[in-house]
């Protein structure tokens, strides 16, 4: 039953990451076949916006290593299909095949700066302007990863200020977006929304603001919830609460879109997502990958819509 509460969007966006954040983790191999259809599935069900691979060199996450392969199989979705660029390199191979939404990747702390990107966070930045201005120059919206946001597994809990600086310079050099990462999963929601009210008092407004939260200490929805009182309405999830962090071994999985979808309708949010089609694309992709979900909301639906998976 829909109860709605005061104050929050009307709508969200929900950015899904599951075929990109959810699989670059795993350890066997996902077929390009697969990845392409779990995408399609995901569209079917009514998600708008649906990352799809990231442009790294394949020795930094051999998971995405087909992003070449993959990305002409589902271009000519009616969807959005943001993808992940490193740096000119990175940019220039998505933009040959047609991508118009990417994401670059910074860090609000220095340890996951050198971890992730072999660099200092001023270094990253210094990468990035040049991919942030190229891609502009292209036509293409350009969103801002933070990672790090709330704490880190070497440096422990993390500054606002600091996560703020970062926040600034990627919006300063053209970043339509930014999404804040609580990439260990240790943010609660006075935390979150601390760090929400500093970026608006230092001039980044709230339209720009996503939020990206995983469930290591089961505070996900509880956080998202802080973030949508504070008005964001946009928030990423992964389908199955699939995924993880490659250089961050305390990152477990990204809070459930299904978790999500379930906390939202019950709120009278609009989402556009048919949860039946999302937990049995959740529930098929499981068991291609060999083991069940870890979504509470695919575990109690996921019986009921066995029908989706064929």
């Amino acid at each position: 039953m829909a109860v709605p509460a005061q104050d929050l969007p009307a709508r969200v966006r929900i950015h899904e990451v599951g075929a990109r954040d959810g699989l670059q983790n795993e350890k066997a191999t996902v077929p390009t076949e697969v990845k392409a259809e779990f995408i399609r599935r995901l569209a079917d069900a009514g998600l708008t916006t649906i990352e799809a691979t990231s442009f790294v060199h394949p020795r930094w996450v051999p998971q995405l290593a087909d992003a070449e392969q993959l990305f002409p199989q589902v271009a000519d979705l009616p969807v959005t299909l943001p993808v992940l660029v490193p740096n000119e390199r990175g940019l220039e191979r998505a933009l040959a095949l047609g991508a118009r939404h990417v994401a670059v990747f910074a860090s609000a702390t220095e340890s996951f700066a050198k971890a992730n990107l072999n660099r200092t966070v001023d270094e990253s930045l210094a990468m990035f302007e040049p991919v942030v201005h190229r891609a502009k120059d292209a036509g293409s919206a350009v969103r801002g990863y933070v990672s790090m946001c709330f704490g880190d597994p070497w440096e422990g809990p993390v500054p606002v200020h600091q996560v703020v600086r970062v926040c600034k310079a990627l919006r300063d050099m053209g970043c339509d977006e930014l999404s804040l990462g609580d990439t260990i999963g240790v943010a609660t929601p006075g935390h979150v929304q601390s760090l929400l009210a500093e970026l608006n008092e230092e001039g980044v407004p709230t339209s720009a603001l996503a939020v990206h939260f995983h469930d290591t200490y089961g505070q996900a929805l509880s956080n998202t919830l802080a973030a949508l009182q504070h008005g964001v309405a946009t928030v990423d999830a992964s389908a199955g609460g699939l995924g993880g962090c490659p250089y961050a071994k305390s990152a477990t999985g990204n809070l459930a879109t299904e978790d999500l979808v379930w906390m939202l309708q019950g709120l009278g949010i609009d989402t556009g997502v048919d949860l039946g089609r999302l937990t049995a694309t959740s529930v098929w992709m499981a068991g291609r990958l060999g083991r069940p979900s870890p979504s509470r909301t695919v575990k109690a639906l996921g019986k009921t819509t066995q029908s989706h998976q064929e």
